[in-house]
């Protein structure tokens, strides 16, 4: 079966092809970095009109890529939730209205689905159960998987999303849009140890975790270093990496306390990243030395699967559709969707 995944649920647009006898055959990625990087953050109405944009071009150049004609797809998958609510719709209804043209069945998939299991695409794929640490710049969760769509929530964020923190602080030393990678290449120049920032919620049992208050604690050690060090560019320039390799350095250890917890309450021995902030390598660093003490292992999607993208969209849809699930001919696009209302499927 050869599915066409479609992803547009914030500021990229992911379009892949999906045979489920041989994998991934293409994707193609548009990022609206550019687009929305004079106003230091996604413009929900910007992201939807350059969805609409792109989606059909970037389809006709994932089948040339694939060798493929429109004929040639079984099925459709489309992103339905959560993210933007306009830029969901851009996709769902390009998604809908091909599969009812092509005479094909359509599923709507789970961004987050999509995420925790965009490992699965890699030549070495994690087994089930595995525990999930899904952190990007609107979700950070830990998750118990026993299957496809058997979901155990075991903590989330309760404010800021890792990711979020990482563009906030960013944005708070003036490191522009996106922040995230930004902030994380000028903590590689921060010196260590210059610098101790608190890790938040853990001195408390349990997987709950938050990261506004370490946000806040970041803003405020840079403010009263911009006052000390004024006049002086160059002590400012390192004081300002310091503070970079402070805040990741907080982020990364209390993620790795929280996934070490996890790790031990469930009895697992694989734990899987997905989610933009997966890509971050002092996170990787660290989680791996974690399980090898745990004599566990660390699963991850390549890097260009870690961001959003149609290929875990394409696979998601790919493993539903051959279950039987088929979207009536209607759009059901939801910026919230808690992952507990998804079915589970046998693969």
């Amino acid at each position: 079966m050869i599915v066409l995944g479609i992803e547009s649920s914030c500021d990229e647009t992911g379009i892949a092809l999906y045979d489920s006898e041989k994998g991934l055959i293409s994707h193609v990625l548009h990022s609206q970095i550019e687009l929305h990087a004079e106003y230091g953050g996604v413009v929900p109405e910007l992201a939807s009109r350059d969805h609409i944009r792109y989606l059909v071009p970037l389809m006709e150049q994932a089948l040339q890529q694939a060798g493929l004609t429109r004929d040639d797809i079984d099925g459709v998958a489309y992103t339905a939730g959560p993210g933007l609510i306009g830029a969901l719709m851009s996709g769902a209804c390009v998604g809908r209205s091909l599969a009812w043209a092509l005479d094909v069945p359509a599923t709507e998939v789970h961004h987050m689905e999509g995420h925790l299991l965009a490992p699965m695409l890699e030549e070495n794929p994690p087994e089930f159960p595995f525990v999930a640490l899904l952190v990007s710049g609107g979700h950070t969760l830990l998750a118990h998987v026993t299957g496809v769509g058997e979901y155990k929530l075991l903590g989330q964020s309760l404010d800021d999303a890792a990711g979020e923190a990482f563009d906030k602080t960013a944005k708070m030393l003036g490191l522009g849009y996106p922040g995230g990678p930004v902030l994380a290449k000028l903590a590689e120049q921060g010196t260590a140890g210059v610098f101790k920032f608190p890790r938040p919620m853990t001195d408390r049992p349990g997987l709950d975790m938050s990261f506004s208050g370490l946000k806040t604690f970041s803003l405020n050690t840079w403010q009263k270093l911009k006052i000390e060090h004024e006049g002086q560019a160059e002590k400012l320039a390192q004081a300002q990496a310091d503070v970079a390799r402070a805040f990741e350095e907080a982020v990364v250890a209390t993620l790795s306390i929280k996934c070490k917890r996890a790790i031990q309450q469930t009895h697992c021995k694989t734990l899987v990243i997905a989610g933009g902030v997966g890509a971050n390598q002092h996170l990787r660093q660290q989680l791996a030395k974690m399980m090898k003490k745990e004599g566990g292992e660390l699963y991850y999607p390549r890097i260009e699967f870690c961001t959003d993208n149609g290929a875990m969209i394409a696979y998601v849809g790919c493993l539903r559709l051959m279950a039987g699930e088929n979207k009536e001919l209607s759009i059901d696009a939801r910026a919230r969707w808690p992952m507990d209302e998804l079915s589970s499927i046998q693969i």
